[in-house]
């Protein structure tokens, strides 16, 4: 299943790659996300593997970035592993005249199990509405800094 999703930050793009490109700002956009652990390569540079571990209340979840490109501050491109799915991420950002930034997201998920592939049949939106939230969670990150960490807490 291919996909793209767009969204207007009313930031300038300095301002939302500086945020965009660090870890620990993770945790303040990303619904779930518990801990992030580099794994092996530069962190942010192309080749580096970081897990992500993430609690939704009765489901765990751990994925595996691995970075396939980085050429802020206009793309940043990683594929995502967890058991039944591969998910190959293209990020690209874009300034506006008004100062804000566009971040265009094209997704693809492929499934490696049955289960999976069912899933992403009967449910796909609930993929599509996943990306959308945290990209909204980062516009209000980004523009407010409205954390979901604080929310949630």
């Amino acid at each position: 299943m291919k996909y793209t999703t767009e969204i207007l930050i009313n930031k300038p793009i300095d301002d939302v790659i500086w945020k965009m490109n660090s870890s620990e700002n993770m945790i303040h956009w990303q619904e779930g996300l518990v801990s992030t652990e580099h794994i092996s390569g530069v962190p942010g540079e192309f080749g580096a593997k970081m897990k992500l571990n993430y609690d939704f209340g009765n489901r765990k979840m751990e994925l595996i970035e691995t970075i396939t490109k980085s050429n802020f501050p206009f793309e940043f491109h990683a594929t995502y592993n967890t058991k039944g799915i591969h998910n190959i991420q293209q990020n690209f950002f874009e300034a506006t005249n008004e100062g804000q930034t566009k971040w265009i997201s094209k997704n693809e998920f492929q499934p490696t199990t049955f289960a999976m592939h069912a899933m992403l049949f009967l449910m796909p939106r609930a993929f599509k509405k996943q990306i959308k939230k945290y990209m909204t969670n980062f516009k209000n990150f980004a523009e407010k800094g409205i954390s979901i960490k604080n929310a949630s807490s």
